[in-house]
């Protein structure tokens, strides 16, 4: 019996849930597998047979392996991450990393071995995973791939099979870590249907799904990398989504929550469908108002592209987007990192340490330049984006009154490209703003821009200044017309007088 049937065969047994008579566990079927591998009952050496039992562990389809093992689905759960999920999808993330780190072990040790006998190139490269060493790294990985996924396999089976009524909920501390796991390797995470990847859904402010039906205005309020739908109510003195609740008392708050790993564009193509469905669900919705901070200012940017581009009712509905801090021509962090990695991957024995940042997720490579539509990088191999001057444009939606948030680490207003370059630590103001000399320029009037002096990135979704802004911003709903008035400027209170 091969490698792969076995592991066919365990799964089988999982879900059947049931050993047969004095069959063997999944345990002891892996201990097995692997003595049949490399253990032999001959004289011989065992190297002698080493390089075909090689090759018949490289015949195993790892991809076919995993989906043997996982549920189908673009996304792993429907629900929220549970305690169950947080250790099954650790046990697996901790193989993957143990295979992640192979990779770099193995891309600097061919670095070591080929550059200075001057092989270094494409054809040698290609020959590497035939070769002695190349074949050894390749036998590590598969081996840790098949135990790591019996043992996510196991811990599944138990979560399915379990007696318990209820599913314990995962706790507040760990929430912020599965929110950052995501935020750093969501893509990641979709891609190996880890259940620690969280899925898009909607959130009223008691954290549950909204159950009842929705009428009227709809304000949603949709958060930045690493951060998650409890991130706006992190502060009980100071919560966006409350403070718009006692201005408009007829408005809902709901929260979105979504993995911020992800390609932009496809959460705002996500994000898009479930507007949707929350139109249809509730055709009695007459106006739906987006908030976004950061990130989630693109995707919400995103989300109405591809809503407007096939046509979908819920566009039609928006009345006001306001983003808060969103990078909408590029966070300057990830330019930097960016071009740091690339002088790494120009430094001989060093370029493989380059690996290290193709690791970061999808989500925030599309933050070098504010990406929001496949094309930025669809046609691309790997996982970049198109450099700035070559995305594509994507305006501003007609018929919705847009509104740009930027703020500044300095608490005085004075000219200084190096005070508009750091902006709130993470985007700069030009590109919170929407300023471009280029084709990608976002037309939004003067008066409906606001600069925040004294707040940080983080700050701007417990900021009292911003709260205020942005709760003026949808009381007027669009009726003044903001058409030659002045930008408006912000300082701390104590600042004010002077200034």
């Amino acid at each position: 019996m091969n490698a792969m049937s076995n592991i066919i065969d365990n799964k089988n047994l999982f879900h059947n849930n049931r050993v047969r008579e004095g069959g063997t566990s999944s345990d002891d079927n892996i201990r097995q597998e692997l003595a049949a591998h490399f253990v032999s009952d001959s004289s011989e050496p065992l190297h002698s047979d080493l390089y075909e039992q090689i090759d018949q562990l490289e015949a195993i389809d790892m991809d076919e392996l995993v989906k043997l093992l996982a549920d189908d689905g673009d996304e792993t759960t429907a629900t929220s991450v549970s305690l169950p999920d947080f250790f099954e999808g650790l046990a697996q993330l901790a193989t993957v990393g143990v295979v992640e780190v192979t990779d770099i072990v193995e891309a600097i040790h061919r670095e070591v071995i080929l550059r200075p006998l001057g092989r270094f190139n494409k054809n040698h490269l290609s020959n590497w995973p035939r070769g002695i060493t190349g074949r050894i790294y390749g036998t590590i990985r598969r081996i840790m791939l098949m135990v790591g996924n019996n043992l996510a396999a196991v811990l599944r089976t138990y979560k399915h099979f379990s007696t318990q009524k209820s599913v314990q909920p995962l706790p507040d501390s760990l929430k912020k870590l599965v929110n950052v796991l995501n935020g750093v390797m969501g893509d990641h995470l979709v891609n190996d249907r880890n259940p620690l990847a969280i899925p898009m859904r909607l959130y009223t402010k008691d954290g549950s799904p909204p159950k009842t039906i929705l009428s009227g205005r709809v304000a949603i309020l949709c958060h930045g990398l690493c951060m998650s739908h409890l991130s706006w109510q992190a502060q009980e003195d100071s919560n966006l989504g409350e403070a718009i609740q006692l201005s408009q008392p007829d408005t809902t708050i709901l929260y979105l929550d979504y993995n911020t790993g992800r390609r932009i564009s496809r959460s705002g193509r996500k994000f898009s469908q479930l507007l949707q469905v929350l139109v249809d669900d509730n055709p009695n919705i007459s106006q739906i108002d987006l908030v976004g901070h950061s990130m989630g200012g693109l995707v919400s940017r995103s989300a109405l592209f591809y809503g407007e581009q096939d046509h979908l009712d819920w566009v039609k509905r928006v009345g006001n987007l306001i983003t808060l801090g969103s990078p909408h021509h590029g966070a300057v962090l990830e330019r930097i990192g960016n071009h740091v990695q690339e002088i790494i991957a120009k430094l001989p024995f060093a370029s493989s340490l380059a690996k290290l940042g193709d690791m970061r997720s999808a989500g925030i490579i599309d933050l070098r330049h504010g990406s929001i539509r496949d094309a930025d990088w669809k046609a691309l191999e790997g996982r970049s984006v198109l450099p700035q001057d070559f995305r594509h444009p994507t305006g501003l939606p007609s018929g919705i009154k847009t509104y740009f948030a930027a703020s500044t680490l300095v608490e005085t207003h004075y000219d200084s490209k190096m005070t508009d370059l750091l902006g709130d630590g993470l985007v700069s103001v030009a590109s919170a703003l929407g300023e471009d000399d280029m084709e990608h320029a976002l037309f939004v009037p003067d008066g409906r821009k606001a600069v925040f002096y004294g707040v940080s990135h983080m700050s701007l979704i417990h900021s009292k200044r911003v709260q205020e802004q942005v709760v003026a911003w949808l009381l007027d709903n669009g009726q003044r017309d903001y058409t030659g008035e002045d930008r408006i400027y912000s300082y701390p209170r104590s600042l004010e007088i002077a200034v």
